[in-house]
Parts: structure tokens; sequence; C-alpha cells
């Protein structure tokens, strides 16, 4: 496949359309050809990015809106999550495994962690006050030609 590829959906920040944000990511990716542990990687991360912009941008209690641009470029897939919360005070602290604004609601710290180890690449941009983006990249398929002519 060559060439470019791009879609956006919006949706309001509840809990329920995490899973939504899921399969819409998965759905779109498909396109790629992608292994199974490929999507299940790119949908764990996206996980992680909504229930964040829902958790900490919205501090779940009001409702706003996350948005989510996916872009394809040949076998290159990025994602791109967005609020217009609260925003992140100090993104390198927030990015650090086990660091946690809500330790109340027993949360682990781990879903930036967890983000840059199912992506290629991850890209935090935040201002308080005005929100946050996640721009997540993964490149699908490689290694799978390696493979397949090893394997004949």
């Amino acid at each position: 496949m060559k060439g470019t590829n791009e879609m956006e959906i919006r949706f309001d920040s509840r809990s329920e359309n995490e899973g939504f944000a899921r399969v819409a990511v998965a759905s779109f990716m498909t396109q790629l050809n992608p292994t199974v542990e490929e999507v299940a990687d790119v949908k764990t991360a996206v996980s992680e990015a909504v229930t964040n912009a829902i958790i900490h941008g919205y501090d779940g209690r009001r409702t706003g809106k996350v948005s989510i641009r996916c872009r394809i470029h040949e076998n290159i897939f990025t994602v791109e999550v967005s609020d217009t919360g609260k925003g992140i005070r100090n993104v390198a602290e927030a990015m650090q495994p086990m660091f946690t604004t809500k330790p109340e609601q027993e949360r682990s710290g781990m879903g930036f962690a967890f983000m840059e180890a199912f992506m290629d690449s991850v890209e935090v941009e935040s201002e308080q006050g005005k929100g946050t983006c996640v721009k997540m990249t993964r490149a699908v398929g490689k290694g799978r030609e390696i493979w397949t002519t090893q394997s004949l």
C-alpha cells in the first residue's frame, strides 16, 4: 500500500467510550494487514492514552471531548490522542513509571510506560489549562519480510 490515509474521530470523555476508541483505531489499521500482536499492542496503547485523557485530563468528573487522529503513510501507523482538559504540569515527571497523581484511585502510574513498550515512539505535548496530545507511531509489518524469507 502506497500513499497516505487519515481518519479522525471525536467523542465524549466517558469511560464507556474507551472500548469504542480501541475498536475504531484497530479497524482503521487493518488496511496495513497487521499481525494480531500488532493490533493488540496498538489497542493497548490507545486504551492507555484515552484512559489518561478521561481520568486525568478531565478528572473523570466533567465531560469534555477526546479526539483521535490516525494516519497511515506506507507502513508507518501514527495515532494522536488529544484532549482539551487541564493539561500536565510536568510531562517528564508524568512519564516516569509508577508516577501517579491519583493514588487514591489506585492508579498504577504505568500508562505512559505501557504506551512506550507497545509503540515505536511516544511524544507528549501538554499545556496546563489547554490540554494534552499524545502522538504515537508504530511500523506495522516490520520484520515479517525477514521471517518469511528465512522460513522458505
